[in-house]
């Protein structure tokens, strides 16, 4: 076959599979390891080791056969969704948002008995403690298995509370794969830095890979006569009225639901302040399904379209599937499911022609052929059958994505300008009060007594101003997905909270408003907090605490306050001794100094009240210098 090697658009010049990370030769291999599994249906995987010419990397492929029964597809609800196991997942979940991903309860399933295999475990884990490069890779419903294989690798062996090795990273390359859950995956993988360890191959007609975009309800009565058209090696792909008449009511369905997904996600990217959105999405349920990672688009002529934003993948998955001409509807039809087969072939041509196209500048796509000075992007885009309208959707993903940066930047200037200031004057108020006052700051907080307490609670609000603006933009995700995963923002969060929560605390307790509204930690704590505080756990991959080293002055208000009322010691005797070994783990860490609760009156207080023979024995007894 010839080979002719074009420039490489916009990443400069190399090879497809330089510019993935993956060598040529390995994404051939995955892809006929994936069609062969197919027919070994009786083994949960197939694995095998090679090595290649040009590489002296030893690779292990895992590759996971499809199957076509309709229960190992969907479970009897409108998008068959449910929420994913975190104990098996813990990444896989928006941090400040604490929202958990959704993934296709069928295909979670397949997968949670894969992981009960013994032998698929232990092989996995060896490949990568010897070093090997692990690649997961799969067909069809096959590749889901993969998808999930993958993620599971990364967080069961690669991170730092794992195995301590050299390793690498396993990959994941995927042909036709169907989608597996919603915004939170691309959301996490882009967090983690993971996104480039997921490569799907989706040919431009193949349905598969759009079929979760419909509820279940409309295909159910199609799904089975579909599911036995797209098994490999059938028989039954000849010219017949009613197969026909099954896959053009199949595609239709499934791209009219592909329309109405895309057009509201559109309308979102555009920035439409349209009520009827809203409105909409309380009659029309719409699929939770989202793409994720990187996309390679074969166009069928050879040639490869390369995309790594997920809502530009989403708007593409629609856009080049689409009918031209309604005559066209059968012969569209015929190649949603012909296409699903023919990766093997679609992909020794075009790995061979190498004509590649890499959409990243999407802000700047073409509208119109005559448009743009990139010419192999125009011609690709009018390859497609791209409309002007699909091009500005495309353009407002790309748009959508400097937004997010650009509002990282001016959240950055913000905290320069407002919040450095107010934490440096807040840290000299601290020290003030221990040095010059004699008690801590929370208590000197708490009364209020002088002015520069009251100029203390004017930086606390402009404080809580500057991170309850962070707060909002990331509830509606409006910063980068990377943004929570950065070490200076989860350290400019942790010593926010530190510093700045204790007085929140104490300006609740003097306005008595734990009477009134309930505990602090149940009714009142600011979302700016727990976002700062979730961060931190997710870095240190540490449990959810439910006191910290700055909301443990609530739980000592609490304590004071059944104390005062002569309540039994027994009843609290738990809820002390656990505060008084988390202050030892925080003072012996430097987190907390021993100041902050020998000299502060509140503390003191609570201290005095409990008795001898427990003081005798505590674990902090020794932070204390008050004479008894």
């Amino acid at each position: 076959m010839k080979q002719t090697q074009t420039k490489d658009r916009n990443m400069g010049g190399g090879l497809v599979g330089d510019n993935i990370g993956l060598n040529e030769e390995v994404i051939k291999k995955t892809c006929s390891l994936s069609f062969k599994a197919h027919n070994s249906e009786n083994e949960p995987y197939i694995s095998e080791l090679f090595r290649i010419s040009s590489d002296l990397t030893e690779y292990l492929v895992l590759s996971f056969p499809g199957s076509w029964v309709e229960t190992d597809w969907f479970v009897r609800k409108s998008f068959g969704e449910t929420k994913i196991d975190l104990a098996k997942f813990p990444l896989l979940k928006s941090v400040g948002n604490d929202e958990t991903a959704l993934v296709n309860q069928a295909f979670f399933n397949r997968f949670e008995r894969l992981l009960k295999l013994s032998s698929f475990v232990a092989e996995v884990k060896k490949a990568i403690a010897e070093g090997k490069q692990v690649v997961f890779t799969g067909h069809s419903s096959g590749a889901v298995l993969a998808i999930l294989a993958t993620f599971w690798a990364l967080e069961e062996y690669l991170y730092p509370t794992k195995i301590q090795i050299q390793h690498k990273s396993p990959m994941c390359v995927t042909f036709g794969s169907p989608l597996v859950g919603n915004h939170i995956f691309s959301h996490a993988s882009n967090r983690e830095k993971w996104s480039h360890h997921f490569i799907h191959f989706v040919m431009q007609y193949d349905i598969v890979p759009r079929i979760f975009l419909a509820p279940f309800s409309s295909i159910e009565k199609l799904i089975s006569p579909v599911l036995q058209l797209l098994t490999p090696n059938n028989n039954s792909l000849t010219q017949d009225p009613i197969r026909d008449s099954v896959t053009c009511e199949f595609y239709s369905t499934v791209m009219r639901n592909a329309a109405t997904v895309t057009s509201h996600v559109a309308c979102n990217l555009m920035g439409s302040t349209n009520l009827l959105l809203e409105t909409m999405t309380n009659f029309v349920e719409l699929s939770p399904y989202r793409p994720f990672g990187t996309y390679i688009f074969c166009n069928g002529n050879g040639q490869m379209i390369v995309v790594k934003n997920s809502d530009a993948v989403l708007q593409l998955m629609f856009h080049i599937a689409q009918l031209r001409d309604l005559a066209q509807l059968s012969e569209v039809a015929n190649k949603s499911i012909l296409q699903h087969l023919a990766y093997e072939a679609e992909l020794e041509e075009s790995l061979g022609m190498q004509n590649v196209v890499y959409l990243n500048k999407l802000d700047d796509l073409p509208l119109s052929s005559g448009e743009g000075h990139d010419t192999d992007i125009a011609a690709a885009l009018d390859s497609l059958g791209l409309s002007a309208r699909a091009r500005l959707c495309l353009r407002a993903a790309g748009e959508l994505e400097k937004q997010k940066e650009r509002n990282e930047e001016k959240i950055k200037k913000e905290f320069q300008d407002k919040a450095v200031p107010s934490m440096r004057d807040l840290e000299e108020y601290k020290s003030t009060c221990e040095i010059n006052n004699g008690k801590g700051y929370y208590d000197a907080f708490k009364v209020q007594k002088e002015p520069k307490d009251f100029q203390a609670n004017v930086k606390r609000l402009v404080l809580a101003g500057v991170w309850d603006e962070i707060i909002e933009m990331l509830k509606r995700y409006e910063l980068p997905d990377e943004f929570e995963g950065k070490k200076e923002w989860i350290e400019h969060g942790t010593r926010f909270r530190r510093l700045v929560e204790p007085l929140d605390i104490a300006n609740y307790h003097r306005h008595l408003k734990n009477e009134d509204t309930g505990p602090y930690m149940n009714k009142a704590r600011p979302k700016r907090y727990r976002y700062t505080q979730r961060w931190l756990e997710h870095a240190n991959r540490s449990p959810k605490a439910e006191i910290t080293e700055s909301t443990f002055w609530a739980e000592v208000e609490e304590l004071c306050s059944w104390t005062s009322n002569n309540k039994p010691f027994e009843d609290i005797k738990e809820r002390v001794l656990k505060l008084e070994q988390d202050i030892k783990m925080w003072t012996d860490k430097e987190v907390l100094t021993k100041d902050v609760l020998s000299k502060d009156p509140t503390f003191i207080k609570l201290w005095e009240t409990l008795p001898q023979e427990h003081k005798a024995t505590s674990c902090i007894s020794t932070l204390f210098t008050v004479k008894e």
